[in-house]
């Protein structure tokens, strides 16, 4: 069947141009296959339409975009997304459609193509509804349209929140970040045993140590890691004992609900670490410096045969520990340069620990520790005494201050400071004392232990 096309009246030489195009869609492709189809008389409306509006510049685009056989609830369609590309690159000044469905059935997939005209210029006419944005009254209209998809949306999103809510208060999972300890099961949490391991243990060091970087350091040096196998860091501590998930909570906005998952940390221990975060992090270091023995009390002299003593003092809210000498405590100090007055307790304990280890390495101390071990364990062989000593030097970092101080009390006789560095002599008999315990231990425990 021929279409007779209708007369197309003169256009002025001083009108702007409009390029328009016309976009049709059907939701099924029933009938497309016929002579002359819904998209087809859909186009003939708008050409017709666009024709009438040539006094005012309009002209049709050469491509057509046609849509036969997909829905309006959806901006997934072949032919409106190619319009939307020739919108993005200025091809477009004017979009004719048949109805205004036939662009979109949702009010919100609606206001995101109006914000892509808007951003190009781009007016929308349908020539059925007397719609047009290119007059006030169209524009009117749309911002009423616009008015109440942003009521859709902004009621959806409530509900959204609402289910959301009631589903937390049920204890279910929501989805998110899966935490450590739990993998997701059918949208369940899940406990996985080896990691729940690891969040105990992180913990139980926590009350054992009243601190988060000395936690952290122990996490570190036996290779705890997170979900993902990294080592875990002070944050990551922290967000761990903050986890309520962890107690089988489900909190939510401030409310703490009954989770659907099983606890990992006991309820008990929960308790103890918070009573611990409930101290500020600097008062818990202070206390934890206050509690730190002194190193080398007892075993530290000057040059002339005194003793030197541990004191403290606070700057700025810092502790700062040194070892004074007791002319100095008494106030009859003298001019004699050969007299040590007073050395950081940090740097004398850190190079009396660092020498200890190094001479432990030594052939002459290994074959005298030996020696005095041999008292008690005739069977002690020198390849056992010198694999003890060294089993030693990763165990020092995993002790506890009291532990080292015990140690070091043990090992070293006296430590003699002067002008020219410190002279350390060592016990050969705590040497064998402490060999016969590190070889009584098999290497796994000790690893257990550390």
């Amino acid at each position: 069947m021929s279409r007779r096309k209708l007369p197309e009246p003169a256009m002025p030489a001083t009108v702007k141009k409009l390029r328009c195009a016309v976009y049709t869609r059907k939701s099924t492709d029933e009938g497309l296959d016929k002579v002359f189809n819904t998209l087809e008389a859909q186009r003939d409306a708008c050409e017709a339409y666009i024709a009438s509006q040539r006094a005012e510049g309009w002209l049709l685009v050469r491509d057509h975009y046609d849509d036969g056989g997909f829905t309006g609830g959806t901006l997934e369609r072949p032919a409106l997304q190619r319009l939307l590309r020739d919108i993005e690159a200025d091809r477009v000044d004017v979009i004719v459609v048949y109805k205004i469905d036939r662009l979109s059935r949702s009010l919100m997939d609606f206001a995101k193509l109006v914000e892509v005209m808007d951003a190009h210029g781009v007016t929308f006419v349908s020539v059925t509804q007397s719609f047009n944005t290119t007059t006030s009254m169209g524009r009117l209209t749309l911002n009423i349209l616009l008015s109440f998809a942003q009521f859709e949306r902004e009621v959806i999103g409530e509900r959204i929140r609402d289910k959301f809510a009631a589903s937390r208060a049920r204890g279910m999972w929501m989805g998110g970040k899966v935490p450590l300890g739990y993998d997701v099961v059918a949208r369940k949490l899940i406990v996985n045993e080896d990691e729940a391991l690891r969040v105990r243990r992180v913990f139980e060091l926590f009350v054992e140590t009243g601190s988060g970087v000395e936690t952290v350091r122990r996490l570190q040096a036996a290779g705890v890691t997170s979900k993902s196998g990294r080592p875990l860091d002070k944050g990551d501590v922290y967000k761990l004992l903050s986890n309520r998930t962890y107690v089988g909570e489900a909190p939510h906005k401030g409310q703490i609900h009954a989770g659907e998952h099983q606890a990992i940390v006991p309820r008990e221990l929960w308790d103890q670490a918070h009573a611990i975060l409930q101290i500020s992090p600097r008062v818990r270091a202070n206390q934890n410096r206050a509690q730190t023995p002194a190193l080398l009390k007892g075993l530290i002299f000057g040059v002339d045969g005194r003793a030197l003593s541990p004191t403290h003092c606070r700057k700025n809210g810092r502790l700062y520990r040194y070892y004074v000498a007791q002319r100095v405590l008494k106030g009859d100090a003298t001019d004699d340069d050969s007299i040590v007055r007073r050395v950081s307790a940090a740097e004398i304990e850190a190079a009396v620990v660092d020498q200890v280890r190094a001479l432990l390495r030594q052939p002459e101390i290994v074959g005298g520790t030996w020696r005095a071990a041999r008292k008690e364990a005739p069977d002690l062989t020198e390849g056992e005494t010198q694999d003890a000593l060294h089993r030693l030097e990763p165990l020092w970092e995993q002790l506890f201050p009291v532990e080292q101080a015990r140690i070091v009390r043990s090992l070293v006789e006296r430590v003699v400071v002067g002008p020219a560095g410190a002279d350390i002599r060592l016990r050969l008999d705590g040497l064998g004392g402490l060999v016969r315990n590190l070889t009584a231990i098999q290497p796994d425990a000790l690893r257990a232990a550390a």
